[in-house]
């Protein structure tokens, strides 16, 4: 299998965007779950998602992950290998956007690498090197509060500045309005006074678009699913897509089997899905302390949708709001606490699964990443988006046989999200 465009994600639900973003803008694509096993088949696509889960992890730790996905997506014919961040850029001091991007800058022989968030599809737009959030700057957002990175600093240049050992640079809006000659020229000028990373303004999709085109000339850029966006565009473009191979029809047939909804997110949209949800279906909200304190809550959980699930769909849901999540960091840790919810809802969901669940949609980063792990599926088909930045995924070679999952990040979709869902997958 000989691919064009390569991604690394850095996790779960943010591949399943990107891949998402890839399928609606002309490529096939498929995203698999960390470097696929040799023995695995994988279909006829144009552009691979490798999906990781390296956004919170040691700096050191993502740098090796994404080097060895890197070598895996090269060795497979890419040209240009994207490594998808999260659109609100979330991360620490330490990283981990800098050290991976300039990892993968060296792997590529040196170069200078475009960065940007940029989604406007999603409201997030990168104006003068700062980021904004629905047309608020990102620390001043709802979006501040990441339980596990928060984000108060909106300048970016800034903030790739303190996680990286080279200079960070900026291209303007001004510049990007002036087209792609422009911005090649500016990009040349920044190379030769020692950049190798510069932050990119986008407002608009024809931005993106500009961006893009350049960025495909290079081996490697870093930014969200509205970057991906304009790579797909200029492969299009470029007259190298092939007919032929998987499409979102092939993802879409009908597993039949059970329905349910594991949710590990809380962020302000979740928490009012899962409102709204509850008055058509039974929904379960576990206590996070109690799951903290041992097995008792994960048996009861499952005894409770094992009563219910063959005639409704269930929602599970360790979900709580912001200041029950910021107690419970105090207590236990931010590590641990974060870590013993993951395991919880992942045991859930995959005791869901043994007992006859093949569509199953999850919310939350972190919680996708650790069901996905917990049921070892190796891939997915890209099938049609149930919300912006949200497909329909069909397991690849998986043990437990044909499933479609719904991954989403937990500020994504409308109020009424987990019910639309569950109408798109049959």
């Amino acid at each position: 299998m000989a691919i064009l465009l390569g991604s690394i994600a850095d996790d779960y639900t943010g591949a399943s965007d990107l891949a998402n973003t890839l399928t609606k803008n002309g490529l096939r694509t498929v995203q698999t779950v960390g470097i696929p096993d040799p023995s695995l088949a994988l279909p006829d696509v144009d552009a691979v998602v490798v999906s990781l889960k390296i956004r919170s992890v040691p700096a050191s730790d993502a740098v090796a992950a994404a080097a060895s996905a890197e070598r895996w997506l090269r060795q497979r014919g890419a040209g240009h290998v994207l490594y998808k961040i999260c659109s609100t850029f979330d991360s620490t001091d330490a990283g981990n956007i800098g050290p991976v991007t300039e990892a993968l800058i060296e792997a590529a022989g040196g170069g200078v690498v475009l960065v940007t968030p940029a989604f406007p599809e999603t409201g997030r737009t990168v104006y003068l090197g700062h980021l904004f959030v629905g047309g608020q700057p990102l620390n001043e957002s709802p979006l501040k509060d990441h339980p596990l990175n928060p984000m108060h600093d909106a300048n970016l240049v800034r903030v790739l500045t303190r996680q990286s050992r080279n200079a960070v640079g900026l291209i303007d809006l001004t510049c990007i309005a002036g087209g792609a000659g422009a911005v090649k020229a500016r990009l040349d000028t920044l190379s030769k006074a020692g950049v190798t990373a510069v932050i990119a303004d986008a407002i608009f999709e024809r931005d993106l678009e500009t961006l893009g085109e350049i960025a495909l000339e290079t081996p490697v850029s870093t930014g969200a699913s509205g970057l991906g966006l304009g790579l797909a565009r200029a492969l299009v473009r470029s007259g190298r897509i092939s007919s032929g191979g998987a499409t979102t029809a092939d993802a879409i047939r009908p597993v039949g089997g059970l329905s349910a909804i594991v949710a590990g997110s809380c962020s302000k949209a979740t928490l009012h899905q899962l409102d709204v949800a509850e008055r058509s279906m039974p929904v379960l909200r576990l206590d996070p302390e109690r799951l903290l304190a041992g097995p008792d809550e994960i048996a009861a959980a499952i005894s409770w949708a094992g009563d219910r699930i063959s005639a409704s769909p269930v929602i599970i849901a360790a979900s709580a709001a912001p200041e029950t999540v910021s107690r419970l960091q105090s207590l236990y840790g931010r590590e641990a606490s974060g870590h013993a919810i993951e395991t919880a809802t992942s045991i859930i969901a995959a005791e869901l699964v043994e007992r006859g669940v093949r569509r199953l949609v999850i919310a939350g980063g972190e919680t996708s990443g650790a069901a996905v792990d917990r049921l070892a599926i190796p891939a997915f088909l890209i099938g049609p988006e149930i919300a912006p930045g949200v497909p329909v995924l069909r397991t690849v070679g998986n043990v437990q046989g044909d499933m479609l999952l719904a991954l989403k990040s937990g500020n994504f979709g409308g109020e009424d999200f987990f019910t639309a869902a569950l109408a798109v997958m049959r």
